[in-house]
């Protein structure tokens, strides 16, 4: 539980995927015009960068790492069992990835045009633009990282751990792109200088916001030592035996 919350709280708001790692700028300088569509395009990075995890999850554990699964399975009929059980496909990660962001980006646009016409119009080129968000892809690999060449067993990363990462880090986005938006649209009824007008003063304002998310910066590790339970100290029998012959 407590790796949950640590992940839930790095993605959103201590790590956040824009302002931290500074991936996804594209959509964030680009539709960030409006609040109500900067919050609509936040939506829909939630949701693409969610399926994605999952598809990412199940086909690194059961095809791409070594000893996968499937693999192994596949792989035994051509070799040897010892050989099988090393095949390493992680080198087709970025490949599977990218097909599996860009067949949830299209569900996502399909779904959109649908029911929310006016959102997709004001999304224009952005909607399809997804497919190339390198947030969600950075949300890939950094869910294959944690479940591939891992020293210790018990820090592989389950589906939990990475929808985590995933929908939180998704929350992170929108909320990135909303403050951007709100700052944007008062700029609006500003006088900015000429040459600053568009995407510099946009630079700047995501510059400020990178260095107010700064503050959250050290508050896992309050929290980590906050959640974790205290080691409870166990007295052996001398020292039983001393505090008897004390007393």
């Amino acid at each position: 539980m407590t790796d949950i919350v640590l992940i839930a709280l790095g993605a959103a708001l201590i790590n956040n995927f824009v302002l931290y790692y500074f991936v996804g700028i594209c959509p964030f300088i680009g539709v960030s015009r409006r609040v109500e569509m900067a919050f609509g395009m936040g939506c829909a990075v939630t949701f693409v960068i969610s399926i994605a995890a999952l598809l990412s999850w199940t086909i690194t554990v059961f095809v791409l790492k070594p000893g996968a699964p499937l693999t192994t399975y596949l792989a035994g009929f051509f070799m040897s069992s010892k050989d099988a059980a090393n095949v390493d496909l992680t080198i087709l990660c970025y490949t599977v990835y990218i097909f599996a962001i860009a067949s949830s980006v299209q569900f996502v646009e399909m779904y959109v045009r649908k029911f929310y016409p006016p959102l997709y119009k004001s999304f224009g080129v952005y909607l399809p633009l997804i497919t190339t968000n390198c947030a969600i892809l950075f949300a890939c690999l950094t869910i294959m990282s944690h479940v591939v060449g891992v020293d210790n067993p018990a820090d592989t990363w389950d589906l939990g751990r990475s929808m985590t990462l995933a929908v939180f880090g998704g929350i992170g986005f929108t909320i990135a792109i909303v403050i951007m938006a709100g700052i944007r649209e008062e700029l609006q009824l500003c006088d900015i200088p000429k040459a600053f007008r568009g995407a510099p003063i946009a630079l700047i304002v995501a510059g400020i916001l990178a260095l107010a998310f700064m503050g959250f910066t050290g508050v896992n590790n309050g929290l980590r030592k906050a959640l974790t339970p205290a080691p409870v100290t166990v007295q052996t029998a001398s020292m039983n035996a001393e505090a008897a012959k004390t007393n």
